[in-house]
């Protein structure tokens, strides 16, 4: 196993290193995709139940949203390397717990409750250890390229996991399919036994020579002060948190839009579905070639302009025009690669290496949080106004503060200016 050293210059071989290991996590992701596929149409055949259902989506979402930031503490002052591998390998140990109770005839609905409780708490640990460990492991200018694979990779699996899991369900036992996660978990777990991943080094040790002492509180206070003294940051956070509670519903009120405006069926929300994967797909492989604009915030804001466009367009579609549903639909996934992958670069690239988990968590679990709030709202105002109002509503808003944001320097100077704070100060 390979000494890790601290902000060592990126070796010749960065790629193969980093995309062994993104390999890995990939392949893992495409168990998880499958598992959550297999587990919610079970509980969709065996209650037909609403609420389990609703409950079932709380289970995954809470974990990450509760302990979100909290958990970023830890991956900024833990070995993000050894965070992953325990992370994956729990998650596999609670799949194949799940397995044997398939396996037996045992399962209860509680129990998988508990196992999508287990990989969420897991998942809160793995993504921003992932996220943080990207900027020391690939070079500043490779960031948004390989922000475009992920999202490439997110539209691969959008569009092929659910089929897939289908056809896996109707010729497989449930089981021998959450068997697969645990192998596909393996996968990503392995190279990072053999690939060494650069910590971050501690500012305050870097400055006087010896490592001060910090408290856990401590740490996590420095975090919440460096966004909130970071006006750009903070901003961008909320600009985040705003666009999923504006745009979330939109994915949700989809099937809506099908059967009641377009008197459409599975067929029809199938074809509104795939065409929004293969739009991530073409975006991601563009922008994992291009890179976006060499100002990235640019990229992404012209990005959050073209999903606004793009949804509002989903509410102005004339009923008899189901091509241009699917035209409108493509565009969205399209522009949500160049608004999510440049933003996540600038994080990468501008946040201290230090407080990146930190950063990452609270973003997450700060947009995720937005979710079902935005559900709540826009569910009963789309019973009120019409399925349409949300889209047009949403969409206008969301392109009115993309603009408003061009207007404000500490959003668009983020990547030159971090307004001067240090962990020195924050410490």
């Amino acid at each position: 196993m390979e000494n890790e050293n601290q902000h060592s210059p990126l070796p010749k071989n960065w790629a193969f290193r980093f995309f062994t290991i993104w390999s890995g996590q990939a392949v893992s992701l495409f168990g998880s995709s499958l598992v959550q596929f297999a587990l919610v149409w079970y509980l969709t055949r065996e209650t037909g139940s609403a609420t389990i259902l609703a409950t079932a989506t709380l289970v995954a979402l809470l974990p990450q949203i509760v302990l979100g930031p909290f958990v970023g503490t830890l991956v900024d002052r833990w070995n993000r390397r050894i965070i992953m591998i325990v992370a994956d390998s729990s998650i596999a140990v609670a799949t194949l717990g799940l397995v044997w109770l398939f396996a037996t005839g045992r399962v209860e609905v509680w129990h998988i409750f508990v196992i999508m409780a287990i990989r969420s708490l897991g998942g809160a640990f793995h993504h921003p250890a992932m996220a943080a460990s990207t900027s020391l492991m690939v070079p500043d200018k490779h960031l948004a390229r390989v922000a475009g694979a992920n999202q490439t990779l997110q539209g691969l699996l959008n569009i092929a996991a659910p089929p897939l899991g289908a056809l896996l369900l109707e010729t497989i036992f449930t089981q021998n399919v959450l068997l697969i996660d645990v192998f596909t978990a393996i996968a990503a777990v392995l190279p990072l036994f053999f690939i060494a991943i650069p910590q971050p080094q501690n500012q305050i040790e870097q400055a006087n020579g010896t490592r001060k002492k910090t408290s856990y509180w401590q740490d996590l206070r420095a975090g919440f002060s460096y966004v909130r003294q970071w006006k750009g940051l903070l901003g961008l956070i909320i600009l985040a948190m705003m666009l999923n509670f504006l745009l979330g519903p939109t994915s949700a009120l989809a099937p809506l839009v099908v059967t009641k405006i377009f008197n459409g069926g599975a067929v029809e929300l199938g074809w509104v579905e795939s065409t929004f994967g293969i739009g991530i797909i073409t975006g991601g492989i563009l922008l994992s070639i291009w890179g976006g604009f060499k100002r990235r915030i640019i990229t992404s804001l012209v990005g959050i302009v073209g999903i606004g466009i793009a949804i509002v367009s989903v509410g102005l579609v004339p009923a008899s025009m189901f091509s241009l549903l699917l035209a409108a639909n493509f565009l969205v996934g399209f522009a949500q690669v160049f608004a999510n992958g440049p933003l996540s670069a600038i994080f990468q690239s501008s946040v201290a290496p230090e407080m990146q988990g930190r950063v990452f968590s609270l973003l997450g679990a700060g947009a995720m949080a937005m979710m079902p709030l935005g559900l709540m709202i826009a569910g009963p105002l789309s019973d009120l106004l019409g399925i349409r109002f949300w889209f047009i509503f949403g969409g206008s808003i969301c392109i009115l503060m993309t603009l408003a944001a061009t207007f404000v320097p500490a959003i668009m100077n983020i990547e030159t200016n971090n307004d001067g704070n240090t962990v020195e100060e924050l410490a």
